[in-house]
């Protein structure tokens, strides 16, 4: 079913810019603009961060209408956002200033067009952002070459205040005074919510002027959602803070702009999940929220005797997802890690602000006593779950599987060191989804990982195989990284016979002739199980061996599948480097067989692509269609 679409063209922001002459109501006009075509981006990629994007939207405008200088001229101020979920209101308010090019509206989260996440790709975007806390370290070492090379520019930083729980912000504060840094502003969006639900219920900030004035931080508070609050805030903190760095605490709504979307709104009473931090929100709340802001425009036009709003129109048809099982891996993880907890009291689960995504709400409701809320702390929530095991607990610990391989990736050696057994349960892995962009593709995890002694890493394939891993960690006397991808499982893939897990040793899922073909999980399956049924129309029969783990082959199993192979291939959901297939590459080396059979890995070797699914497996070579041609032909993929 198609939807009508509407969106509003660089002129026409132009046009509203320039007849209103009031740079307060200029500066709502603006941001309610560019909340319209925000929106209309994120129902058409079909994915985003909504409420992020609303809550900062007048805070971007502001900066953009009347405080910085010469934001897109070489030497000219810098303002960057750090959180990164609001980046396609960022992208909305530059493509309305005219510094971003208007074909891109229609090009959120799509191969060669807007990320998911701000990258330096895109013109106007100086660092990567999306994994949190980086910023304001980030800014501080550009300020410093700035004063190597003479210039004067003024840099301005955007946090989220969830974000804030990460330790690295703080570490960041002392040496911006110890540097005098007057040329950095940080602005704090701080809307209270993280991801989905209270920052106070989370981890709560407690007093944050407090906190930044103890580190020697200028500070002012105001209505990050009222333009002339904003502007007494700027000039306050240039006033009364000249000679080191400052930070405004912009009070914001998630969602600020429309009562269909702001937190303060659209919960209900006792509601504690936000239901429009990410992803595209359903026809009826679209339409209801562009009605209202279309409203506030054409009032503001109205005032000062302007023409009404004219918009762009598009008919729009999301593209239909391939058939698939009704629940994705997280959520069947999270409800067996519910019934083991049901049999032993020793499991206890840690997360980090993503209750939802890790499948943790049946835990958190059935055993709230046994459920440890960090926030975005991995670090802090890895250690203390060494803590936890020392102290006779079973931890599982959860967070995307990118931050929680690379944030506490001492803490998780640490832990292997003093022997402790530890679960760690990583979402979102592999190359998919894509629309998030790199920051949130976990591909170099098995190589950050692998090494680390007494760990074992594991990725099941379907939601069987899933409940099997689950009660394999319980037992286990190794610690465990599960890896968990949480893109639809195709029905195929949900379909599949699994058997007893046995470290180091996989199965036959599609058995054909002397081409094998490895791998583990529900991407890479999907697409050998397709590659073989095109491998079929060219007479060559292909064998496909499910092997779920990333870091251990049985040499006895590993050289009775190689005595039935001319060609073996690994193909993974990672980086061509550190991953499954230099294990089996390794081990087919040691095994010493007397006939050795044709070897290849393929995976990625370059960052990430952001996209569709379809978009970003073609690009990089893992759909089945270029598989089917590496298996075929032996060439490489890129």
């Amino acid at each position: 079913m198609t939807t009508t679409l509407h969106w509003v063209r660089t002129p026409e922001f132009t046009r509203i810019c320039d007849g209103i002459t009031d740079p307060y109501d200029r500066t709502r006009a603006f941001a309610a603009l560019s909340r319209i075509n925000t929106l209309y981006m994120i129902v058409r990629a079909g994915s985003g961060h909504l409420g992020s994007s609303f809550s900062a939207a007048d805070i971007v405008a502001h900066l953009h209408l009347h405080e910085m200088r010469a934001p897109f001229e070489e030497g000219g101020d810098l303002y960057f956002s750090s959180k990164g979920h609001d980046a396609p209101g960022l992208y909305a308010s530059l493509i309305g200033l005219g510094a971003l090019d208007e074909g891109l509206t229609h090009a959120l989260r799509r191969i060669d067009g807007l990320p998911g996440h701000p990258d330096v790709g895109t013109p106007h975007m100086p660092f990567n952002t999306g994994s949190l806390g980086m910023g304001i370290s980030k800014a501080k070492g550009l300020i410093l070459a700035d004063r190597l090379h003479g210039r004067g520019r003024r840099v301005h930083v955007l946090t989220g205040d969830g974000e804030l729980q990460e330790g690295q912000n703080w570490e960041a504060l002392a040496g911006a005074v110890h540097h005098g840094m007057h040329e950095l502003t940080v602005i704090v969006d701080h809307n209270k919510i993280q991801s989905d639900t209270w920052v106070s219920r989370v981890s709560d900030l407690g007093d944050l002027e407090a906190k930044f004035r103890s580190f020697g931080w200028g500070v002012v508070r105001c209505d990050g959602n009222d333009p002339m609050e904003l502007e007494s805030a700027f000039r306050k903190r240039a006033d009364s803070f000249p000679d080191g760095p400052g930070v405004i605490i912009a009070d914001t709504v998630k969602g600020a702009g429309c009562r269909t979307f702001a937190a303060t709104t659209s919960m209900r009473e006792g509601e504690h999940m936000y239901r429009y931090h990410s992803g595209a929100p359903s026809r009826a709340d679209y339409e209801a929220a562009h009605a209202e802001l279309v409203d506030s425009v054409n009032e503001l036009l109205l005032r000062h005797g302007q023409e009404p709003l004219a918009l762009t129109s598009v008919e729009h048809e999301p593209v239909p997802a391939p058939r698939a099982a009704a629940r994705r891996l997280p959520q069947v993880y999270g409800e067996a890690l519910a019934e083991l907890a049901g049999r032993d009291p020793r499991v206890v689960a840690l997360d980090a602000d993503l209750v939802l995504d890790t499948g943790l709400i049946p835990f958190s409701e059935q055993f709230p006593e046994r459920f440890f809320e960090f926030g975005i702390a991995e670090q802090d929530m890895v250690s203390a779950a060494g803590g936890l095991a020392a102290g006779g607990a079973v931890p599982f610990v959860h967070s995307f599987s990118c931050f929680l391989h690379s944030r506490p990736n001492e803490q998780i050696y640490n832990n292997a060191t003093e022997g402790r057994r530890v679960v760690y349960a990583g979402s979102l892995a592999g190359l998919l989804p894509a629309a998030p962009g790199h920051s949130h593709q976990a591909v170099r995890d098995i190589s950050a990982l692998g090494a680390v002694p007494g760990l074992l890493i594991l990725e099941p394939a379907n939601a069987d195989e899933v409940r099997s891993a689950v009660d394999f960690c319980a037992t286990s006397q190794e610690s465990v990284y599960l890896r968990l991808v949480s893109a639809p499982v195709r029905a195929e893939v949900d379909a599949l016979p699994t058997v007893p897990l046995s470290v180091g040793r996989g199965h036959v899922v599609r058995r054909g002739g002397r081409t094998v073909a490895i791998g583990s999980g529900p991407v890479v399956l999907a697409q050998l199980l397709g590659a073989a049924e095109l491998l079929a129309a060219d007479g060559i029969d292909l064998t496909v061996v499910n092997l779920p783990w990333l870091n251990r082959v049985d040499p006895a199993w590993l050289a009775g599948l190689a005595e039935g192979a001319d060609t073996l291939t690994v193909v993974e959901n990672h980086y061509t480097h550190g991953g499954q297939a230099d294990t089996v590459s390794r081990a087919l080396l040691e095994a010493g067989l007397p006939a050795m059979p044709r070897f290849r890995g393929l995976g990625l070797s370059e960052v990430p692509r952001c996209g569709t699914e379809a978009e970003a497996l073609a690009a990089h070579s893992l759909d089945s269609a270029s598989l089917a041609a590496a298996l075929c032909s032996g060439a490489p993929t890129h």
